[in-house]
């Protein structure tokens, strides 16, 4: 060690302890506190370097004399606990002061042996988790409180745009559009698409739920063409369909024009594809539409898949429901059929289901859908 001061004497750190030790608490043995006062002070040094503002520069030395006084307790007591939260930038302050014990611990040579080595690892490790407790309790509270939705649609959000992207990337690849690609190649990119797909559904799904689910996309009926619905949803599983080898069938109405809400339609339809295709195996999906009357339509999404388990009927269209410790097939977040529901009830219908495990799965509803004769 080069005899450095203590930077725990000096004004940096914090005036009172954050952590649950008495003042006659046995002390840190000499050469594990002098490694540590030097590292903090290292830490202290090499934060300041990086610090954006005058400002920033305070938070980080806040945060350095938190995680070093917590590193200590922990050293001292592997029970210890703080008395304050740590300061926004602790993970960042933790890193580098992990970073400097280790280079510390190592220069000190035969001053420290490997039980103190592991002693103050383990007290690092110690406050990590402290902190990672407290990141996700600050998080949950967070959720909970006034804004906790409008953070859901943030995230929703920052999710979907990169997600977005790629899909485009992948599908472009896919299609030869940059260059020929052979059959893995393209069997691989369909995966890619696959599980895009299904987390930019996630965060629609979320941002939708946030939002109450029943919004309809576009409030004011308008005249729209069902099969142009039909051949979209098509065209966007169809890279799901093909990884899978399933067939993708449709059956239009034959007054194809008619008045409604097409976009919360085609919300639906989508999502209604999107489960039929996760949870088959071979076989098809069929999406149909047949007019028991001139204005209404029935839509159906039909597949040959292995059927709904009993036990998850009753909580099919919960928002977040709990998954059975065997059942690999359904998940635990019915966000997607819940919204699709809520959707559908705002155009005027109900969402209904049929199953069974030698038939599949069939998801229906039936819209008041007047006739146009063109767009």
């Amino acid at each position: 060690m080069d005899g450095r001061a203590s930077p725990l004497d000096t004004n940096e750190q914090a005036a009172m302890p954050v952590t649950e030790i008495e003042a006659h608490a046995p002390a840190l043995p000499g050469a594990l506190a002098e490694a540590l006062a030097h590292a903090t002070a290292r830490a202290l040094r090499e934060l300041a370097t990086v610090a954006q503002s005058a400002h920033h520069d305070a938070d980080l030395r806040d945060s350095i004399a938190w995680v070093s006084d917590a590193v200590r307790a922990a050293a001292i007591d592997e029970h210890a606990e703080p008395r304050t939260h740590p300061p926004a930038p602790a993970p960042l302050a933790l890193d580098a002061l992990r970073a400097c014990l280790l280079a510390e611990l190592r220069d000190a040579g035969t001053g420290v042996d490997a039980g103190g080595i592991l002693r103050m690892l383990g007290a690092v490790e110690r406050v990590h988790q402290i902190i990672e407790h407290d990141d996700a309790h600050r998080f949950s509270a967070r959720l909970a409180g006034p804004g906790g939705l409008e953070l859901l649609v943030e995230v929703g959000h920052d999710l979907r745009s990169p997600l977005a992207s790629i899909l485009f990337l992948a599908e472009t690849l896919r299609k030869g559009q940059s260059g020929d690609v052979n059959t893995v190649q393209e069997r691989q990119l369909g995966l890619i698409y696959s599980a895009a797909f299904g987390l930019s559904a996630v965060a629609s799904d979320v941002i939708a739920f946030a939002r109450g689910g029943n919004r309809l996309i576009d409030p004011k009926a308008e005249a729209f063409s069902v099969l142009a619905i039909l051949r979209a949803v098509h065209d966007i599983v169809l890279p799901m369909a093909e990884e899978k080898r399933l067939a993708v069938l449709l059956v239009p109405p034959d007054a194809d024009f008619r008045v409604g809400h097409p976009g919360a339609l085609n919300r639906v339809l989508l999502n209604l594809t999107t489960n039929a295709l996760k949870f088959t195996s071979s076989g098809h999906v069929e999406i149909s539409v047949t007019a028991p009357s001139r204005s209404r339509l029935t839509f159906s999404v039909r597949d040959t898949g292995r059927g709904i388990p009993a036990q998850v009927m009753s909580s099919l269209f919960d928002p977040f429901r709990k998954r059975d410790p065997g059942d690999h097939v359904f998940s635990s977040a019915g966000l997607g059929l819940s919204i699709c529901r809520k959707l559908v009830a705002a155009m005027g219908g109900t969402l209904g289901v049929e199953t069974s495990e030698a038939n599949g799965t069939r998801f229906f509803f039936e819209l008041e859908l007047p006739v146009v004769t063109r767009l």
